[in-house]
């Protein structure tokens, strides 16, 4: 089933984490508007005022807050006081990091790896826990987890991202079949190169390059729909259903022989 009556329920209050981000920020101004309160997480203080006040500007009423998503006991008690005085209809959790081993290091910083562990994975899939128990109990709500085609690949460059994001695509599968039967919607976006900060670091080409006004229209699109995954460009969609066809052999090779850098390693 990809539909449940929770759509049928206007959107009072929308989480959105990472909105100072490119993809989060274009959520932002785009679900803004009269009579909905928008709860905008983000690390960067000054992003964070400028979204709040251009939702502002558009009618909506918006309780920025400036958080570390690697704090996840700071997170989960930031969430239930957010829901304690809003409640919430549609949670998106977006907030991510993004790291790529250089070609001199042997492995990953074991200390960057903890860290992205923890926003990427653990953390948002406690909010997402959190968010379920109160929407159940309302009777209805809807739950964005934002993963990558990145978690479809066992990237020997970015193991701890691609791994992050394949462990937010299992609970997501997970926690759909225990969570649509009770009225909670949940939705995993998966994008593959969206043009923002974030991926503007990576050195090399960007195939099926989307804009962030591009992601942002499709997610909502996805959201509004009920679906339970969505995968986007469409090309990602051929590309997942080509590989199953490729002998696991070759497979491995074409992962170990790809070579990505980055500018600087990402900290957003």
């Amino acid at each position: 089933m990809n539909k449940v009556s929770a759509s049928r329920h206007e959107l009072r209050s929308v989480l959105i984490t990472g909105a100072t981000g490119g993809i989060g920020a274009e959520l932002a101004k785009r679900y803004a508007r009269p009579g909905r309160t928008l709860i905008l997480w983000g690390r960067n203080k000054e992003r964070l005022d400028a979204i709040a006040k251009l939702c502002c500007a558009r009618g909506a009423e918006v309780s920025p807050r400036q958080i570390d998503l690697s704090d996840g006991e700071k997170a989960l008690a930031a969430l239930r006081q957010d829901q304690a005085r809003y409640g919430l209809d549609l949670a998106i959790l977006g907030a991510g990091l993004s790291d790529i081993k250089s070609l001199d290091q042997q492995t990953e910083d074991p200390a960057d790896v903890l860290k992205l562990a923890l926003v990427n994975y653990a953390t948002p899939v406690t909010l997402a826990t959190a968010a379920a128990q109160s929407m159940i109990s309302q009777g209805y709500g809807k739950i964005v987890l934002i993963g990558s085609v990145a978690g479809f690949y066992e990237l020997p460059f970015a193991a701890a991202y691609s791994s992050s994001k394949a462990g937010l695509a299992c609970f997501a599968q997970a926690a759909n079949l225990a969570w649509r039967p009770k009225n909670v919607q949940m939705t995993l976006i998966v994008p593959g190169f969206v043009d923002t900060p974030m991926s503007q670091r990576l050195e090399g080409a960007r195939p099926f390059l989307v804009s962030a006004e591009n992601a942002a229209r499709q997610i909502m699109k996805a959201i509004k729909n009920g679906q339970a995954e969505y995968i986007f460009p469409w090309q990602f969609r051929v590309l997942r259903v080509a590989e199953r066809l490729i002998p696991a052999f070759f497979r491995k090779r074409i992962l170990q022989s790809l070579d990505v850098g980055q500018k600087e390693h990402s900290r957003v």
